[in-house]
């Protein structure tokens, strides 16, 4: 199947009309922005396959490894740090979500520039080598689980985690969602094998080492054929305005997409509490062991099937009138986890959970579904919003932990935190929904 397309107008207007301050109106300004030739985009073959599950096996690394600190959170809690209270500790989980996020923009421009490969390598090389020291941590040892896991781990997915997800973007276009959920979907996947790998090591003699050193090999693995495989296509796009003009001209203009971003950071202010604490909470509500032990698994198999529906309802609904309905349902499924405390209520709370909670991919780009991600413009907002992200992950979570306040573990003060910011993220992303309502003259967005 081929196709050839030639790259969205960013902001093309509807009308005819200019209005002042809303750079989406007049072609004029954002036209050196999408000047470019006609690109053909081949829509599958084996290379773009190939690349698809290279940046699969990437975010089994990366994001994989973000989404299972819960398995962290409780064992450096009850054992390997149990000297540093859980906010000290969510700290160093914090923090690889910071880097993550905070390194997009860098990472992205080594990616325009044409250096794909030379960010996905040293990634790897920071990630592995950091993995591996990890291994070596001795217990109650904070700072050297702050430096290997945190600092060094965070980096290495920095790196990698924004080209892994861009570069597909250079052989799809009119499947680039379902591309998008399958490269994903590798995040999900190793979601579920991580925390099932490291809770049953970690219950040997040195089982912290040896699981922290299994793991790591495979992760080595896979970035090793994840380097081997994926390759760019397009040549490096030179553009007229530089980044810095791009922002200060017209994203900082654009009022919905910055109210988006406010909501968006506020949603990931709370929205890791349960994936840092689940565990913990499970482990210290009296639920059997064998049950602790999946309790993050059950969240991100969830997560695997939960990620479809959001993205078919928005296809025929709009994605804000969907995922504003997902992201208020999240806020109340948070706070109903006060009332989870037998097996029944973990139980669901993780398949519900985990079924909703995987609109926070596509809130990092939902203002901007269905226009040309190559331009400069909407690379550059995305490179925005996730500086934002990256700022209320930091602190989420080492506040969730602080308003624990243990030994004693009052759970109605982080969940309650959690619940609030999600709910003042739904707010924010419901204003920002009627200014673009407005913009674009239709409900359906």
């Amino acid at each position: 199947m081929e196709s050839q397309t030639v790259p969205l107008q960013i902001g093309t207007p509807r009308t005819s009309s200019a209005k002042t301050g809303d750079v989406h109106s007049d072609p004029e300004k954002v036209s050196p922005l999408a000047s470019a030739p006609a690109i053909t985009f081949p829509e599958g073959g084996l290379r773009g396959w190939l690349t698809v599950l290279g940046g699969a096996l990437v975010l089994m690394c990366t994001f994989g490894n973000v989404q299972s600190f819960g398995v962290y959170q409780d064992y450096y809690t009850r054992v390997h740090l149990k000297n540093h209270p859980p906010s000290e500790i969510s700290w160093i989980g914090s923090l690889q979500i910071f880097f993550l996020f905070f390194l997009g923009i860098p990472a992205g421009k080594l990616f325009d520039d044409g250096h794909f490969h030379l960010s996905l390598i040293s990634g790897s090389i920071i990630l592995s080598v950091s993995s591996f020291m990890l291994s070596l941590a001795k217990p109650f040892q904070y700072y050297q689980c702050f430096l290997a896991q945190g600092v060094g781990m965070g980096i290495g997915m920095g790196l990698m985690f924004l080209p892994a997800i861009s570069v597909s973007s250079h052989y799809f276009r009119a499947r680039r969602s379902l591309v998008m959920g399958l490269i994903l979907a590798g995040a999900s996947l190793s979601a579920v094998i991580h925390p099932i790998l490291l809770n049953n090591i970690f219950k040997r003699k040195d089982g912290f080492a040896k699981g922290v050193r299994y793991a790591s090999i495979m992760d080595l693995g896979f970035l090793v054929i994840a380097n081997s495989i994926m390759r760019t296509r397009l040549p490096v796009r030179k553009n007229k305005m530089s980044p810095l003009r791009v922002v200060r001209e017209v994203i900082m203009r654009d009022g919905p997409y910055l109210t988006h971003v406010a909501g968006t950071a506020l949603i990931f202010w709370g929205l890791f509490v349960p994936f840092f604490y689940f565990q913990l909470f499970t482990a210290l509500h009296g639920i059997p062991s064998g049950l602790v032990t999946y309790s993050i698994s059950i969240m991100n198999v969830a997560s695997i099937f939960g990620r479809t529906l959001p993205n078919l309802l928005s296809d025929r609904y709009g994605v804000f009138n969907v995922y504003i309905p997902f992201g208020l349902i999240s806020a109340l499924l948070v706070f109903a986890l006060l009332g989870s405390s037998n097996v029944a209520g973990v139980v669901l709370f993780g398949i519900f959970y985990g079924s909703v909670y995987r609109y926070w991919a596509s809130l990092i780009s939902l203002h901007h579904r269905g226009e040309d991600l190559m331009s400069l413009s909407i690379r550059m907002r995305v490179g925005v919003t996730c500086t934002a992200l990256a700022f209320t992950c930091l602190t989420g979570n080492p506040i969730a932990g602080a308003l624990l306040s243990p030994p004693h573990y009052t759970w109605w003060r982080p969940l309650l935190f959690a619940t609030i910011v999600l709910l003042s993220g739904v707010v924010l992303l419901a204003i920002a929904r009627a200014g673009l309502s407005r913009r674009r003259g239709t409900q359906r967005v």
